[in-house]
């Protein structure tokens, strides 16, 4: 089992930059994609940033160009930065890891664990 530690959201006004950290502990080492979700009041999950064991990313349309996720695989942590924040960003992030080969996206069946999230809001 992978346990997912999510850090680094709050409250930011619009234009602002946050960049959010989940640590991946226990048999973090075993996973393959690691990625942000994110939901928002009334909405369903939906995915964000989603990066594969050699680096290979994927990002929703809403987050090209303005967010980037990286990882350090010396210490099973990945990385969201986000720019250009809107009022529309606001909502629970959720780091997700994947222990086995699926393709890494926003498909949530890739995925076997999950962090608790960490709040992010975006005031106009």
């Amino acid at each position: 089992q992978v346990q997912l530690v999510e850090s680094g959201g709050g409250s930011v006004e619009s234009g602002g930059s946050l960049r959010l950290t989940c640590e991946a502990s226990g048999e973090g080492y075993l996973t393959y994609c690691l990625g942000w979700f994110r939901q928002s009041p009334g909405k369903g999950r939906e995915g964000v940033a989603h990066i594969g064991r050699h680096g290979l990313t994927n990002y929703d349309d809403s987050a090209k160009g303005r967010f980037t996720i990286s990882r350090d695989y010396v210490k099973n942590t990945i990385f969201l930065e986000m720019t250009s924040l809107n009022p529309e960003d606001t909502a629970m992030y959720y780091c997700a890891a994947g222990r086995y080969q699926r393709p890494c996206g926003p498909d949530e069946s890739s995925y076997t664990d999950w962090g608790q999230g960490t709040q992010v809001t975006v005031s106009s």
